[in-house]
């Protein structure tokens, strides 16, 4: 029966709490309808998913519009994972039983004890629900309470004192990059603890505005007050007279602010000037030790970087245009040309790995020894202004173990840089394509990349902040860290798409590298996820033969990989595929499930490829049975060389972009 999950947690038993709830006002569901369906599978999913998470926040989507269900659950970072999930679990009993049938709900649920703490939940119809702008643009407040009792000492001095305190709570909180969390304990008399939390994905800047709106309710409230509460759903302050939650704290000690003087009495010129001169003094030599310190500190540092908020703007001029680009990652840097061209030896050829559509690449490396690669614009590039915009707006949002890490940017004047982990084992063309280096490689590693480079393309289709169609995958851009473990680089020609209309995006500009290019974006434009799947089978069949899918007479008679693939496949000859140097310790299983998705990825119609996910499980599974594939693209067709192309031009008619056998 529909529903029969959200009645057994009617019957959950409720601990005793101090909770607040908001019944939204954009309607009611019925019983057993679509809605309460997809409600139910938030109710089973979500807890795990918040409690699992590192930040203890989550959220999380069922069913399509109109039935879709958006929530969002958030439990304090010093929570272990049991009470932050019975504390989601109980927030939605507190939402059925509180506001049955309602469509969206928001609930604040705070356990009495300060060691187990509190969690916030919301769930909605309404798509917008979910995006962090709604911290700026909530009206209401969800649950405010005040302490009302009576202060023995001066009031006005308490009134500032929780002033300070809580806007220090708050800029701490906002200038947490990770858990967007802060306590804090003013030694005052009464002694004063303070705590302030935003949901981790807002940004610095909108943290900081969602608290300080928070702030202002409590400085409108007419009487002084010794302890209160306010919640939103995208953050919460508390402050009280007593330790009401276990977490390591700040210290800090109230400004200096002294009662007011008795009617009458008048202090002297150079009693007045004395309090004020001797402070001040005292803070000024504070910032300069401090200044000090922080200068040799950043001298010492490895990169010599110049660190940047958490979000922030770059300019970048292109003659006649500026571009403003916001960018949003807590290791992401801004470097000086300086430390840039003093890092590659002035771009030394000795440097130099490589040379791309965007321009060469070099290795650098930082005073203290840290090793980077360095891409630097041609001035000669058609496109490498276009692509450096792309990466910087794009990767550096995007973290993944089989994606290269991009460290930072340069924009000073006519130089663009983008600045990369150094990946000492070069790119994979560099060992599958010579008889040497492939027989060390093994199939094992061989295996191993394979996945590799599949969860990587899975993570960007389907599990990152963005969702992400590479358009030039190929061996060159797949680099090697030094226990031989594939990262995906080269985010230029990268587009975004719309997850709910990933298959029908076209372009004019058709980008990427022949013998890679699906037949459908080839010839028409049209690109989707299934694009990057026809550029992994490709890259497949050429891990395990050892040959390029080129117009060279590696492959016989046959005019590329994929027919000479095909036609071994058909004749029940696949083995044949492989390189002999993988033969002797391969496992034949393994290599038939290979060769079997390869063709699968390659098949000339897009609908008739797997996804991502298909194909990652067909790798993990010795079980599932496999598709038989149909004759892939270009069985029977001519595609261009790579490298032939490089040789004569510097990039293609179709802007395809070029790259040499090295590594970034």
């Amino acid at each position: 029966m529909v529903g029969v999950l959200l009645l057994l947690l009617l019957l959950m038993p409720v601990p005793a709490t101090a909770t607040a709830q908001l019944c939204g006002n954009g309607g009611n569901y019925t019983a057993n309808s679509t809605y309460q369906s997809n409600l139910a599978v938030l109710v089973a999913a979500l807890p795990s998913n918040v409690s699992s998470s590192q930040q203890l926040f989550a959220t999380a989507t069922a069913g399509h519009s109109p039935d879709a269900v958006y929530a969002l659950a958030l439990c304090r970072d010093f929570a272990n994972a049991a009470w932050c999930a019975d504390c989601v679990n109980a927030s939605f009993q507190h939402a059925q039983q509180t506001c049955p049938y309602h469509r969206s709900a928001i609930v604040y649920y705070e356990y009495d004890s300060a060691q187990q703490p509190g969690c916030v939940l919301g769930y909605s119809g309404d798509d917008a629900f979910l995006s962090p702008a709604t911290s700026l643009t909530e009206n209401g407040t969800l649950f405010q309470s005040w302490n009302e009792q009576n202060i023995s000492s001066d009031a006005r001095i308490v009134a500032a004192h929780v002033h300070e305190l809580l806007t220090v709570t708050a800029q701490d909180a906002a200038a947490d990059m990770t858990r967007r969390l802060s306590s804090v304990v003013m030694d005052s008399v009464p002694m004063l603890y303070s705590l302030a939390q935003c949901t981790p994905d807002l940004s610095a800047d909108d943290c900081l505005a969602c608290l300080q709106r928070l702030i202002a309710m409590f400085n409108a409230t007419t009487s002084v007050r010794l302890g209160g509460r306010i919640f939103v759903l995208r953050c919460n302050i508390r402050f009280e007279t007593f330790m009401f939650f276990d977490q390591p704290m700040r210290r800090i000690s109230p400004s200096s602010i002294s009662p007011a003087p008795p009617t009458g009495h008048r202090r002297q010129p150079w009693v007045i000037a004395i309090s004020v001169a001797v402070p001040v003094s005292l803070v000024a030599f504070c910032f300069i030790i401090l200044y000090c310190r922080r200068l040799r500190a950043r001298n010492r540092k490895a990169a010599m970087r110049l660190r940047v908020k958490h979000t922030f703007k770059l300019e970048v001029r292109d003659h006649e245009q500026v571009w403003d680009m916001d960018v949003g990652f807590s290791g992401f840097s801004v470097f000086d040309f300086h430390q840039i061209f003093v890092a590659t030896s002035n771009f030394s050829e000795e440097n130099k790995l490589g040379e791309g559509g965007f321009g060469p690449v070099y290795k650098g490396r930082f005073p203290q020894g840290m090793e980077i690669a360095v891409k630097r614009l041609a001035s000669h590039s058609g496109q490498g202004l276009v692509e450096f915009k792309n990466e910087v707006q794009l990767i550096a949002k995007l973290q993944h173990k089989n994606l290269v890490r991009l460290l930072g940017c340069c924009s000073q004047e006519e130089e663009k840089i983008l600045v990369y982990e150094y990946l000492p084992n070069k790119s994979l063309d560099f060992f599958i394509f010579d008889e040497y280096r492939r027989a060390f490689m093994g199939w094992n590693k061989c295996l191993a990349i394979i996945e590799g480079i599949s969860e990587g393309l899975l993570y960007l289709h389907k599990h990152s902040r963005l969702r992400v169609i590479h358009r030039d995958l190929k061996p060159s851009n797949i680099l090697l860290d030094n226990e031989m473990n594939p990262k995906i680089s080269d985010f230029g020609l990268a587009k975004i798409f719309n997850s709910n209309n990933s298959y029908e995006n076209t372009t004019r500009r058709v980008v990427g590298t022949y013998g890679y290019m699906a037949p459908e974006y080839a010839s028409e434009g049209l690109f989707s996820v299934k694009s990057d799947v026809f550029s992994l089978g490709v890259l497949i069949l050429e891990i395990l033969s050892g040959k390029r899918n080129s117009s060279s007479n590696q492959c016989g008679a046959f005019i590329n990989l994929l027919g000479y693939a095909w036609q071994l496949w058909e004749e029940g000859r696949w083995i044949d595929i492989v390189d002999a140097s993988l033969l002797p310790m391969c496992n034949l299983a393994e290599v038939l499930r290979c060769v079997n998705i390869a063709l699968l990825c390659v098949q000339e119609n897009a609908a008739d490829r797997p996804n991502m996910l298909d194909v990652t499980s067909m790798l993990s599974s010795e079980t599932m049975i496999l598709r038989k594939p149909k004759h892939p693209a270009y069985f029977n067709l001519r595609v261009g060389n790579e490298e032939d192309s490089f040789a004569t031009q510097s990039c293609s008619v179709n802007d395809v972009t070029l790259s040499v056998i090295s590594a970034r």
